[in-house]
């Protein structure tokens, strides 16, 4: 199994120069922790997490002012649509990541998370009893 077979292909981005104020409001919607953030050719240079906002507000930065080149993260991680399961898993363990940006020659085709490989992978063996 590859990257294109579990991603998600429909992906929330920020762009570069999204104010903070918005990402707060993007990842308060409890469907994400963190974005990644493309530039104008959709491109990925960087994520941007809820870490990073908390770390612009202990600086004092104002999450009006603040964007998103300000405070992401460089240079994430990536994976093509060929990289395999195993590689992403290797990535996410040794970098203590919870999401991979999917990319073709650089740009953001999906993205991949901890919880879509496990529930790829894992068949649950819960049943539901209701009583009377």
């Amino acid at each position: 199994m590859v990257a294109k077979d579990i991603m998600n292909k429909i992906v929330t981005a920020a762009k570069k120069k999204t104010i903070g104020r918005d990402l707060a409001i993007k990842l308060l919607s409890g469907m994400y922790s963190g974005l990644p953030v493309i530039d104008d050719n959709g491109k990925v240079i960087g994520i941007v997490s809820e870490f990073d906002l908390l770390k612009a507000l202990r600086d004092g930065k104002a999450l009006e002012e603040v964007k998103a080149e300000d405070i992401m993260s460089k240079n994430p991680i990536c994976v093509s649509e060929n990289t395999p399961i195993e590689e992403i898993i290797d990535l996410m363990v040794k970098n203590n990541i919870i999401r991979v940006p999917v990319v073709r020659n650089g740009t953001l085709v999906g993205v991949i998370s901890r919880c879509d490989i496990l529930s790829t992978i894992v068949e649950p063996e819960f049943v539901t009893v209701c009583a009377d």
